[in-house]
């Protein structure tokens, strides 16, 4: 049986994996965040506390744990955040990386590195694999850098690009648009939603299964893991508004250059996912499959409504 260690298993990919891996354990799963063990599912999986810029303290734990695989899903990932501390952003989403590269290539740990579609501009969107990265933003540019650092490494690798993922937990740190959008259009709030921004957004529990599917499989590479289906932002929102039954009039589509934000955004994104689906049979769920998933969570969780 594989251990697979996790770093930012706090975060909602991270809990997501420790809740796929719960319904199906193939493998040891030894969960890793900064501060106390949010998901806290009993005996499904190991919690240790894990600063990753702390250089000794992550060689300490990947000495006693010695996991077969490293999931790596922590990063700063605001793009503006990144922008506005760009040393912040580098030390987490490069440095970081480099040191985890470094000790996994020295004790032949297979590293899956979690990326974003922001490695890519946004003029040729939706993208395979083999297309050429060319990010608009620091985030973007920071992710880059790690993912060639991952790929050169001295063993086996991963990387994982994903595009807008949505879903929702007990705990969370962060919103995502869907919870953004239906959270606000309950509570009757006039919203601007951009209209010519493009994706393909990824229900969590999709990534969580891929990841947890690569991690197992041991395959390598690079892979394009989101929905399938490529929509505008505002048509996200719509989908969203007509599925828990809100007041679509609350939301006015609107030009990228309506908000002045730090980081520039790429405008058409998405991923085709072909790749997965030959290599290990990944389907995701449809937008709306997506939003049923979200709302029997938000039903067991006593919270049908987030503005309740």
């Amino acid at each position: 049986m594989k251990t697979i260690l996790v770093t930012g298993s706090n975060g909602l990919l991270g809990q997501k994996i420790s809740a796929v891996h719960a319904l199906k354990p193939k493998s040891r799963l030894v969960a890793t965040s900064r501060g106390p063990d949010r998901f806290k599912a009993g005996n499904t999986y190991i919690y240790e506390e894990l600063d990753l810029l702390d250089p000794q303290r992550v060689e300490t734990v990947l000495g006693l744990y010695r996991p077969d695989v490293v999931i790596h899903t922590a990063a700063v990932t605001n793009a503006d955040t990144c922008a506005e501390q760009p040393e912040l952003c580098d030390r987490m989403n490069i440095e970081a990386v480099a040191q985890l590269v470094q000790l996994c290539a020295r004790k032949g740990i297979h590293l899956v590195y979690l990326s974003t579609d922001f490695v890519f501009d946004g003029q040729s969107g939706p993208y395979r694999e083999s297309d050429q990265p060319n990010p608009l933003s620091h985030y973007g540019g920071s992710k880059l850098a790690a993912e060639k650092l991952v790929s050169a490494m001295q063993g086996p690798w991963t990387v994982v690009r994903t595009v807008l993922v949505y879903g929702v937990l007990r705990d969370m740190s962060r919103s995502n648009l869907v919870l953004w959008a239906k959270e606000s259009l309950e509570a009757g709030r006039n919203i601007r939603v951009v209209n010519d921004q493009w994706r393909t957004p990824t229900l969590a529990e999709d990534l969580a299964a891929a990841c947890l599917e690569i991690a197992e499989r041991g395959l390598q590479g690079i892979y394009h893991i989101s929905g399938e289906e490529f929509i505008s932002i505002a048509q996200m929102v719509r989908r969203v508004a007509q599925f828990w039954s809100l007041d679509e009039g609350l939301i006015t589509e609107v030009p990228s250059s309506v908000f002045v934000q730090p980081a520039k955004r790429p405008m058409r994104t998405g991923f085709i996912v072909d790749k997965a689906a030959a290599d290990f049979g990944y389907r995701p769920h449809r937008l709306e499959e997506g939003l049923a998933v979200v709302a029997r969570q938000l039903s067991e969780m006593g919270i049908p409504n987030l503005s309740a």
